[in-house]
Parts: C-alpha cells; structure tokens; sequence
C-alpha cells in the first residue's frame, strides 16, 4: 500500500513509526528539510521536501497512486486543501487534521467526503475520551472498553496494597478465574507473561476482565480505599480542556482554573450550562488550591500547553493528597520522565491522533486498535472471518506470533476469557494485545480464506 503524510512535525512522525513496523510503502512530505532529515535517519521510509498543496509537488510525490493521503501539518487549511487536491489528482482515500470541532459533527460527513476529505481526525476530542474514561476510575491508570464494556482492559499500578504480588500466574489466574493479565510493564520492559512469570511492587499490570468482575479485579489489588472520583480540578483552560469537560459524566463536578482572565469569560460562555465552575488563577499556587478544595478533590487534570507545568502542577496535587492526576504532555521525549515520577495518566495529544490513524490502514477485519505508548504495544479488536485461519484450531495450537496474547472475545454480544482449549469461532471479536509485532501478519490470521 502507498501512503502519503503531509507533515513531518510529531503527529506525522509517529505515525510514521508505527507504519514503518508493517514495511508499506510511505512517503513523508513536508517543506522542512531539518524535519525531514531527523525522521529519515530513525525509519524506513521515502523523504521529500515538497508543498502539500503543490499540484506539481504532489504528483512528484505519486499522489495519483497513493491508497492513503493523510494530511496533519500544523495548518488546517493547508490539511483540507491539499487532501482536495490529493483526492482529484487519484488518491483512493484522504484523512485531514482539523482544529475546529464543528467539521466533525455527522452532518458535515457527506459535505467534505464530496469535496474529497473521506475522513477528519480533531484530536481534541479524541483525548477527551481517554481523560474523561481514565476519571471514571481513579485506581486505574488506563481501560479500554469493547463492546460497550462486554470485554475490559485496565493497566493497574501494583502497589504494598496488592495481595497477589510474587506468586506466579499459574496459580493465580487460571482458565476458570474472571481475569487474565496479558502484559506487564516493569521499569522500561514490558513483558508478555507465562505461567512462572510473578508480579512485582510497582509493575503496571494489563488486566483482561469482563465489566461484572471489575470488583474482584480491585480488591484483587487493593485499591478499595481509592475514592471514586465525583470532584475533579482542570489546570488550563484550551481547546482540550473544553473537550475534556464536556466530555466528563454529569455526576462529576468540575472546576476549572485559567490563568487568562479574559479566556476565562470565554470558557464562562463555552461551558454555559455544564456542571463547572471557571476560577481565575494558577494551578499550582497552593493558597489557591486549597481555598478551592483541593483536600476534598479526587482527580487533578493538568491541560495547559506546557508539559513542565503539567507534570508539575500534577506532582503538587499527589503531594497534597489527591489519587488520581493526568497530565497531558506534549512533548514525547517528557513522557518517560513524567511515567517515571508516578504522575498516573499521561496523555499525549500526538499519538493518540496517530493511532487513530494508524487503524485506518488496516482491513475491514480491524474493528479498533489502541497504542499505547508507555508499552510500545498495541491492543487490537480483530473479528474473525468466515474461514479464518483463527477459527480452524484451538487457540493453544494457532501459533502466534512472539509477542501476541489473546485477551478474550466477544460472541454474540456476551464477554468472555480465552485459554489455550478455546475454539475462536466466525464473527467472533477477539482482543489481541500486540508487543512489537508486524500488524499485517495479525490481520491474515483473521482474514477470510478459501484453503
């Protein structure tokens, strides 16, 4: 498949990382050649210093035989332009970054598929659904709903709380118990566990469960006396934020502080009729926390554009008592640091838009697929095809790939756990959780087969 990515800056380069990984055929365009040359010395892939919404240049680049022209420079005007033009000179598909909400309401869908834009990613909202389900559960650090919650992943931080520390997984998850774990980060390593394999104080555990079992999974851990998040305070008051908060629960009582006096009439205006209140200050001054409620306050959301601040302002509201923080950090190299500093949820803007992407690339067989970043993995809901190589064994004898684990499946509408002796059957969807694999030799195995 021949992809084309106009824009080099951080949406556009990792997006090119996990495309490098299935060995396509991408070309990277972008008018900076300093952007370019950082990302052709890391990945596999075809470099061009060419104008997005050059006719000339895009034909240079082979626009007229690409499957897939994405558009995420930093312009949005240049985005949509230049997937217009992709689109007629014979680009089978365009995806356009966009910074304005409203082109992403259902309505506008058919007015820019007309004009040549099949798909708009705002990135906005797409991180506002990671925040809003990373609060409906303060001890966890990460979940993954699918099927409206028939299957459930949660990454959970073991703590001395943690009653099944140091024994090995055989004797505490077996083919009978409601949970499997299918991947485990310790330090800087993430590990695709077996039987012997043992958890450790401080491993982030990847739990696959189904939603009536969550309440075992939590007292498995002991993370009872987490407090369920009813209060929470926003750090930052941009476009994320306003996306965050509107995407919130209507239990959850919200303030949020904006240092901009004059943002702050704005977000008054915005946020008219939602459940929140607009404080005029800094996130990290502590008198003002503290008159605000910061003691009686569950979740702390740092969302200005600085990831410093974030990590910091968060780093102040662990100090002062409060469970859970998120923190969205811009800046991909800050990541690691702010995991390392027990921050809790890290949110980067950047590769959530490109893993969303990034899914578009796969068949019809893909029905979603999630990176996350402080794993290096991928989880991957895949329906199984008529013939499938999946449905012909059980699943202890198909063979997978080093570093595949199935989780569980959904059949008929109803969760379940998978062990070795389970017979993957046609129309089943089945969640994969995928350590540094070729997605491409996934997807075959659930590919739709004559032989």
């Amino acid at each position: 498949m021949k992809i084309i990515i106009a824009g080099a800056d951080a949406i556009g380069s990792h997006l090119a990382q996990l495309l490098s990984r299935d060995n396509e055929d991408i070309i990277l365009i972008d008018e900076d050649s300093e952007s370019l040359a950082a990302i052709s010395a890391d990945f596999d892939l075809l470099t061009m210093e060419l104008s997005p919404t050059s006719v000339q240049d895009l034909k240079d680049a082979g626009a007229e035989h690409a499957k897939l022209f994405i558009a995420v420079t930093q312009n949005e005007q240049v985005n949509v332009n230049s997937c217009i033009l992709a689109k007629a000179l014979g680009a089978k598909k365009t995806v356009a970054q966009v910074d304005n909400y409203q082109y992403v309401s259902p309505e506008l869908r058919e007015f820019f598929d007309k004009l040549g834009v099949n798909s708009l990613i705002y990135p906005e909202m797409l991180v506002a659904r990671d925040i809003s389900n990373a609060l409906k559960m303060s001890w966890v650090r990460q979940r993954w709903d699918v099927h409206e919650g028939a299957l459930v992943m949660l990454g959970i931080k073991l703590r001395e709380t943690c009653g099944i520390l140091n024994k090995p997984l055989k004797d505490l998850c077996g083919p009978e118990d409601p949970y499997h774990i299918v991947a485990i980060r310790r330090g800087n390593d993430t590990i695709i566990p077996g039987g012997n394999d043992e958890l450790r104080l401080y491993d982030i555990a990847f739990f696959m469960t189904t939603k009536n079992y969550i309440p075992q999974i939590r007292k498995l851990v002991g993370k009872e006396h987490y407090e369920d998040v009813k209060n929470v305070m926003v750090m930052g008051g941009g476009k994320t934020a306003v996306r965050a908060v509107k995407s919130m629960p209507e239990y959850m009582h919200v303030k949020l502080i904006e240092a901009d006096e004059g943002r702050c009439d704005r977000l008054n205006e915005l946020l008219d009729g939602d459940n929140v209140l607009v404080i005029n200050g800094d996130g990290r001054d502590i008198p003002l926390l503290l008159e605000e409620g910061i003691k009686n306050t569950q979740a702390f959301v740092a969302l200005t554009g600085n990831a410093e601040t974030n990590i910091l302002a968060c780093l102040t509201a662990k100090r002062m008592g409060v469970r859970k923080t998120v923190a969205m950090v811009e800046n991909v190299d800050y990541v690691s640091m702010a995991e390392s500093l027990d921050i809790g949820t890290i949110i980067n803007k950047k590769t959530i838009a490109a893993g969303h992407i990034y899914q578009m690339m796969l068949n019809e067989n893909v029905i979603d697929i999630r990176f996350l970043q402080n794993v290096n993995a991928d989880v991957a809901e895949f329906m199984a095809a008529d013939g499938s190589k999946v449905t012909r064994r059980m699943v202890k004898d198909l063979g997978l790939p080093s570093g595949v684990t199935i989780g569980g499946l959904v059949r008929n509408g109803e969760g379940m756990l998978v062990s070795g002796n389970t017979q993957i059957q046609a129309g089943d969807s089945v969640m994969l959780f995928c350590h540094e694999v070729n997605m491409k030799k996934i997807e075959k195995l659930f590919e739709k087969s004559l032989f």
